[in-house]
């Protein structure tokens, strides 16, 4: 608000967002409009009695009868009004995004057992209770799980078991590369703030008397969502949450969420995990259980996390949020079944929920049921679901269910919606294998060029034509793409085993029988990589 001005008329427009007062006392909606200079005093009129057009052209008359607090207030409710406009903009629900990147894997300094006992780790794949799908079938990323059904942050990031199988290049960009840094993430979106004013950000936080601003309950929190989720100031956003609940008198669950918030940011898991049991003990929410669930998977005690959403499931039964969080937990453990059960009760509760549609229709295409799946996939086009993804899986599921008129026309689809060169790739790398279901060898040929063409480093493309090239008697060229495939993909056992019958072939046993090793080491339960070692052992004995 402005004081007196001196005499002289005001020529420029001004710009002010003001909550417009109605016959009663309530406020109404805020509005952001352009006033123009003979407009003013009519304005400032309404918020300061007194204040009319003698008072605007005169600072030296009586100031008696001012509202000062009235404007105040104003000026208060506009200044929370633009927070939490910019913090809308880059808000980002810190329940779902859970990326763990290079430096937080290498700075790490939380003690967690390195030899896991089975069924109770996430670092390590395959420690399920359950038998899972067969890597033979189901494909597998580079962390060693089963692809799901459904994109999320967790199996993009992956939880690589070394610093050297994280660096190494994954199939995709879909897959399981790690972020470079996950807090380097948190910088670049607290950079959004230079963007409100040409002149720097549109609050220094550097400046703010924290402790004045957290005896303001309503305006505290709006400032620290700014300062949390646009700034991405994790210290000044943790010293506001702890003065706020001091001010009071540790009776605010809400508070206790965000400094637990504040501890996760920064890495402080025991101390984010008391503060949320803390929350928990005040106040249930659901949130505060998906919080401290998802500490306790940071701290790879994915036992743990089910048992706090069993818990959360006691006092919110049916609560579709914790039920999904449980069968994700089962999924990453390769509990696939029992992950498939938590979906149907998902199901249960909100039948229109998409993870839960896709996880299980992918579940029974691996199963070997495609046509359930394909009721699964005709339930997310039905629901207004229109992307490649779909149209991809819906033509993968025609084609084994046998339901021939419809293959085309649905990857025909699905290349038109691509929306990047890897769907587009991966579209052209299902029609290929359709080619080879037909027999047409030099369409499906074709089909991977055209892969290869999109996504250069689509390591499933390559061993395919290094077959196709080994069937038409080129040993070298299908050396080349073994090769080039094993190093893309180092967690495929395919190509180690197909360089190995090559080199088999062409009288190299040394090799033959050290890329047999390689493909045994990363799928045990593979018979031909057993029976080709102990054929080359038998070789060597005779020698």
């Amino acid at each position: 608000y402005m004081g007196g001005v001196g005499g002289g008329s005001v020529s420029v427009a001004l710009l002010v967002i003001c909550l417009a007062y109605g016959a009663g006392n309530g406020p109404v909606a805020p509005r952001l409009e352009l006033f123009q200079a003979e407009e003013i005093p009519t304005l400032l009129g309404s918020v300061f009695p007194g204040a009319g057009k003698g008072a605007w052209r005169s600072g030296n008359e009586e100031r008696q009868g001012r509202n000062w607090t009235r404007g105040c207030d104003v000026c208060e409710a506009a200044w929370s009004l633009k927070m939490r406009a910019l913090t809308e903009m880059v808000y980002v629900d810190e329940i779902e995004v859970d990326q763990e990147g290079i430096a937080e894997m290498m700075l790490d300094e939380n003690a967690i057992a390195q030899v896991a006992r089975p069924g109770t780790s996430l670092k390590i794949p395959g420690t399920g209770h359950g038998a899972g799908p067969s890597k033979a079938i189901r494909p597998v990323t580079q962390t060693g799980r089963p692809l799901t059904g459904f994109v999320r942050p967790s199996t993009q990031a992956g939880r690589p078991g070394s610093i050297e199988q994280a660096l190494k290049t994954p199939r995709t960009a879909h897959t399981a590369r790690p972020m470079t840094s996950a807090s380097g993430r948190y910088v670049r979106l607290g950079t959004a703030s230079m963007l409100t004013n040409p002149d720097g950000p549109f609050i220094n936080v550097s400046k703010l008397n924290l402790n004045n601003y957290a005896q303001k309950p309503k305006l505290a929190k709006a400032l620290f969502e700014y300062i949390f989720h646009h700034e991405s100031d994790v210290k000044n956003a943790l010293d506001l949450a702890a003065y706020a609940t001091q001010h009071a008198q540790f009776k605010d669950w809400w508070w206790k969420v965000q400094i637990g918030k504040c501890y996760y940011r920064l890495g402080l898991y025991r101390e984010a995990e008391t503060q949320f049991k803390s929350a928990l003990r005040q106040q249930d929410m659901v949130d505060t259980v998906l919080y401290l669930a998802k500490v306790y998977s940071r701290l790879d005690q994915p036992l743990t996390a089910l048992n706090v959403f069993k818990q959360g499931l006691e006092r919110f039964p049916g609560e579709v949020s914790l039920l999904c969080g449980m069968a994700r937990i089962h999924e990453e453990m390769n509990n696939i079944s029992t992950a498939a059960e938590c979906y149907k009760d998902v199901l249960k509760q909100d039948n229109t929920h998409v993870e839960a549609i896709a996880c299980i229709a992918s579940n029974h295409f691996y199963s070997d049921q495609p046509e359930i799946a394909l009721r699964f996939y005709r339930r997310l086009l039905q629901m207004g679901i229109y992307n490649s993804q779909l149209f991809n899986n819906l033509g993968l599921c025609c084609f084994y269910a046998q339901q021939y008129d419809m293959i085309l026309s649905s990857f025909e689809r699905a290349l038109s919606l691509a929306e990047s060169e890897e769907q587009a790739a991966d579209v052209w790398y299902n029609l290929g294998h359709v080619a080879m279901g037909i027999g047409d060898r030099n369409l499906a040929h074709q089909c991977f060029k055209l892969t290869l063409a999109n996504n250069n480093d689509h390591a499933e493309s390559y061993n395919n034509l290094a077959v196709l090239e080994m069937q038409k008697g080129h040993i070298e060229q299908a050396r080349v793409f073994l090769q080039t495939a094993s190093s893309i993909a180092p967690h495929m056992y395919e190509p180690h085993f197909n360089f190995a019958v090559l080199s088999e072939k062409v009288g190299d046993l040394q090799r033959s029988y050290i890329e047999a090793q390689k493909s045994k080491d990363i799928f045990p339960e593979h018979v031909d990589s057993q029976q080709l070692i102990n054929q080359l052992k038998q070789h060597f004995a005779r020698l």
